[in-house]
């Protein structure tokens, strides 16, 4: 595949929209695949493909025209793979974290099949929580922010944050614990 030529680098690095999309036209399929072939899920790699695009497109003036543009490009790709990987990788030990703190079944968490219902468990029971609550309760949980930084973003009080976290996991655990009875009633009537 021919690489793309300087001249149309240095149009784009002035801005030239026209140069922009000889560039998308040119690399995108590649990239997509390039993503594709690591993350395994199209929609995932078309958002790396526009990330990469936007990044290059926001940071056009400190290109290089005498390195290899599409070696760049592929060195771009790859990073946001690897960001990507990192950022699922924790959350995955946050979701850990919020089961283990809410739940009975902490021995059990060495059963794969187990584990992954329930993270699906704990996904619905956080979709099922009031908004507001919800809201709080990701901030906190997921995206790791401070009391102080919530109640700003959401214009409300420190308390009001705290109530909704205590609420939220108090939930949780009342949920967590009546899926362990249900499982023991089950493993009592059907298995032994």
């Amino acid at each position: 595949m021919i690489p793309i030529d300087s001249k149309t680098i240095k149009e784009f690095k002035k801005g030239d929209h026209s140069a922009f999309e000889k560039i998308f036209e040119r690399y995108s399929k590649q990239l997509f695949h390039f993503s594709l072939s690591y993350l395994k899920s199209e929609e995932v790699a078309e958002d790396i493909v526009q990330e990469v695009f936007i990044k290059i497109w926001n940071n056009r003036n400190e290109i290089k025209t005498e390195t290899s543009f599409q070696a760049y490009l592929f060195t771009i790709t790859l990073n946001s793979v690897r960001k990507y990987f990192n950022q699922q990788s924790r959350l995955n030990e946050v979701k850990h974290d919020i089961l283990f703190e809410s739940s009975a079944f902490k021995p059990d968490f060495d059963d794969n099949s187990n584990y992954q219902f329930m993270l699906d468990k704990l996904e619905e029971l956080i979709r099922q929580m009031p908004e507001k609550r919800r809201e709080v309760f990701i901030r906190k949980k997921i995206e790791e922010k401070s009391l102080k930084e919530i109640s700003v973003e959401l214009s409300i009080t420190t308390k009001t944050v705290e109530y909704h976290i205590t609420e939220a996991m108090r939930f949780l655990k009342n949920e967590f614990e009546k899926l362990q009875i249900q499982g023991m009633i089950f493993f009592h009537l059907f298995i032994r």
